[in-house]
């Protein structure tokens, strides 16, 4: 039951430090959507692909594969906070559409290429 409890809180951190550090760096530092979406990534895929290793495949981690989740969706990143860059958006829309885009796209990810090998 403990680690339950510990799995929600970690999830929920997920998406909050990735939302303060996208905000500090967009605000505060004066960065790119681009650049503030792809720095708040680097730190949420971290955690992100530890935690699918460790708790939800169930599966080895190796620096190739890590290096492959981090590629793939730091790409996506960097795109989603071009788009909103080029179009203008609110800051608060880029971060939730990829929230939104990174939480599908990044368990299929993980499922069906990243962990695909641990699977039974």
């Amino acid at each position: 039951m403990e680690r339950n409890v510990q799995l929600h809180g970690d999830r929920d951190c997920k998406y909050a430090d990735p939302l303060a550090d996208f905000f500090l760096l967009s605000v505060a530092a004066d960065f790119s959507q681009a650049v503030s979406n792809l720095m708040a990534f680097c730190v949420a895929a971290s955690f992100s692909f530890y935690m699918n290793a460790q708790f939800t495949f169930d599966g080895k981690t190796s620096v190739a594969n890590y290096a492959l989740f981090l590629v793939t969706m730091g790409a996506l990143s960097l795109g989603v906070g071009h788009v909103a860059d080029v179009w203008r958006l609110h800051g608060l829309l880029t971060v939730g559409l990829f929230s939104a885009l990174s939480l599908v796209l990044g368990f299929l990810f993980s499922k069906y290429v990243v962990f695909r090998e641990h699977q039974v």
